[in-house]
Formats: C-alpha cells, structure tokens, sequence
C-alpha cells in the first residue's frame, strides 16, 4: 500500500527530522534560560498527544475509532501549540527557521491522517456517517500487521525524540536549580 509507505518512510522520518531540528533550536538559544521547564514540558505534551495514535497505529487496525482518536489527538496537539506559543512569545525570540520548523512539526501529523484516511477510506467515510460500511469503534488488533523491522524502527526514532526532549527537560531543571539561592553551583 503506497500510503503506508509514504507514512513509514516520509512523513515520520520527517516528522523525526523537525522534531530534532527543533529540538536543536531549543538548544542553540538556551530554552532553560527563557522559557524553561514549562515550555519544555509542553513539548513533550505535544510529542505524547501524537505519540499515543502513531503506537496505537503500529499494532491496532485503522477503523473509524481509531481515525477518531488520530483527529482527536491533532485537535488536542493543535491547543497545546497555542499554549505553547502563547506562554513563549514573551520569554524567548523564535526565529523564523524555528518557525518554519514548527511549521512541518504541524502539518506532517495531518498529512499523516489524510494518508490513513485514504489508505482505509471505508471506515474514513463510516467516521462521517457517509458510505456503505458501519464505523467501527472498538479496538482490533491489525489484520496485516506491520513488519517487525518496521515497528522497530518507528519505536527507535520516536525513542531518539523524545530522548532529545528529555535532555531538554533535565537542562531546564538543573538551570532551575542552579538558579535558586542555596542551589548547586552552575555546571559550565
């Protein structure tokens, strides 16, 4: 199925990609001195909204339920953004790479549900309440599942992400930390 391909080898190594970019950015302009902690915990906010759909998608077949639960977690990523944005815009410049970064971080997760859409269109129809199949809500695991190497690989660069924005956190703490009167001296 092409649209299983596009998912697995474009749309979550790119997904990875701006994830580590941003990530990168975050770094470079010293997060855990502007925004800090709480801007780093709403990233990985964000990375758990989508994560959810993208490991049930691995072992659970793509019906109307879980169509709804992939819609359902863009809407909830796309109020965490504005959270995001608003607690950021008066802590720390976000450049416009950044911004363009953001902007893939965004888009791919749709581009991503127009592809499963597509790819099981029945139950995407039976979703709206169109079509001649009944949606179907409750949870089943894949009739064709995913390769091994596969799920491998998708648990291995989502793990390197999130790795990253772990790494952000614990800066943001110890910068925190070393702040605070009677705190550990600053690392350097």
């Amino acid at each position: 199925m092409p649209e299983r391909l596009l998912l697995v080898y474009a749309v979550l190594p790119l997904w990875w990609l701006a994830g580590m970019f941003d990530w990168w950015l975050h770094r470079r302009s010293a997060i855990e001195a502007t925004a800090g902690v709480r801007e780093s915990l709403l990233h990985l906010l964000m990375l758990a909204e989508i994560g959810v759909p993208v490991l049930a998608l691995l072992w659970l077949q793509a019906d109307a339920g879980l169509l709804l639960l992939c819609v359902a977690a863009f809407v909830v990523h796309e109020l965490t953004v504005l959270a995001d944005l608003r607690w950021v815009r008066d802590k720390r410049p976000v450049v416009p790479f950044e911004q363009m970064v953001h902007s893939f971080q965004e888009v791919l997760p749709l581009a991503g549900i127009a592809l499963l859409c597509a790819a099981h269109w029945p139950q995407a129809l039976a979703l709206l309440g169109t079509g001649s199949e009944a949606p179907i809500w409750l949870p089943r695991a894949k009739t064709d599942p995913l390769p091994v190497p596969q799920i491998a690989a998708v648990l291995a660069g989502s793990a390197l992400v999130v790795a990253l924005y772990l790494e952000e956190l614990a800066r943001c703490i110890a910068y925190r930390a070393a702040r605070r009167p009677g705190g550990p001296a600053p690392m350097l």
